[in-house]
């Protein structure tokens, strides 16, 4: 933009938010929120830390140094860990790439912001439930009650799927079809879109459901809570945990156990490739957008590692006894 005068910080954050996230790549809310608060984190600490107000602020304030600064701030002051850190500086990269498309002059600043890496860090063991504990917590609400009934089939649908959370809370009763060949439509993270189908115990489950909705005003959610509304994410993990305190009366190990609405997920991945479902289905199946994510399923199953060293082990060869020269006998002989 040589002829023209360069947009201040304040109108390229904007267009960033309004114009590029929401309409030219239409990324969900969740994003769009993520994004707004690295920049409700940002904009304050920069201030303090250059000593400008954030309204003067220009795209050369974003050196690397502040942003090492703000990074530092994240970890040491505000306990987070290296995803936090990593994700901040992710939404803090994306504008930065938007913006130099608009201020050129600010472009070696840019680049050196750019640079700055992202964070390693170990990832842990994934946790995950054998078939046993997985069958007692599913079996743990009490299915004579509206709400115990719920929980089943929420629970079985989380296993069934192996969706996220927010992808369960999100269904439609318009997203679940039991009849012919059931399966349940659902929109995943960054929009993505999947078709699963459900297994008969879970196509069941989901009829006498269907059947009890009409107990409580709806707004067309598969899932409502008691008063009608969108479940929300500590609510199921609630739910989850009574069930967990329902299931260790038959699986007393699951008190020590930490388990989240995610660790169904993982548990259903783990359930399929231990069944022999190829690596490539079960990422479909999670809504992976690449099968090398799935591929830490096969890395924390030790029980899969066994097998396929057995497959690998070649036979041991057949030995034979060892029978010296006549020459060395000889010299043995001599001694």
């Amino acid at each position: 933009m040589p002829d023209s005068i360069a947009p201040s910080f304040a109108s390229l954050l904007q267009r960033f938010f309004v114009e590029h996230l929401k309409h030219h790549r239409e990324v969900s809310p969740c994003t769009v929120a993520a994004y707004r608060d690295t920049f409700r984190l940002l904009l304050p600490f920069a201030e303090r830390h250059t000593g400008k107000p954030m309204m003067s602020f220009s795209l050369t304030d974003l050196d690397s140094k502040l942003i090492l600064a703000f990074l530092d701030h994240l970890e040491n002051e505000r306990g987070n860990g290296a995803r936090s850190r990593n994700a901040r500086l992710a939404a803090i990269r994306s504008f930065l790439r938007y913006a130099a498309h608009h201020d050129i002059s600010a472009l070696p600043v840019i680049e050196h912001t750019l640079a700055v890496p992202m964070k390693r860090f170990d990832r842990p063991m994934l946790g995950f439930l054998s078939r046993e504990e997985m069958r007692a917590v599913l079996e743990g609400p009490d299915p004579t009650q509206w709400v115990g009934q719920r929980d089943r089939t929420l629970l079985a649908m989380l296993y069934n799927t192996g969706a996220r959370v927010s992808e369960i809370a999100s269904l439609q009763l318009t997203d679940v079809v039991v009849e012919n060949s059931p399966s349940v439509h659902i929109c995943g993270k960054g929009r993505k879109q999947r078709t699963v189908p459900l297994w008969r115990t879970t196509a069941d489950l989901v009829r006498s459901w269907k059947r009890r909705l009409v107990e409580v005003v709806s707004d067309g959610h598969l899932f409502p809570s008691r008063a009608g509304g969108v479940m929300t994410r500590s609510n199921i993990a609630q739910r989850l945990a009574l069930a967990i305190k329902a299931a260790t009366k038959h699986q007393p190990q699951l008190r020590e156990r930490s388990i989240s609405p995610h660790t169904i997920r993982h548990t259903t991945a783990m359930h399929l490739l231990q069944s022999g479902v190829d690596i490539s289905v079960v990422a479909l199946w999670l809504g992976h957008e690449s099968p090398a994510t799935t591929h830490m399923y096969i890395e924390a199953d030790l029980s899969m590692k066994e097998r396929a060293l057995q497959r690998l082990t070649p036979s041991a060869p057949k030995r034979s006894r060892y029978r010296p020269p006549q020459q060395i006998l000889q010299f043995l002989e001599s001694l």
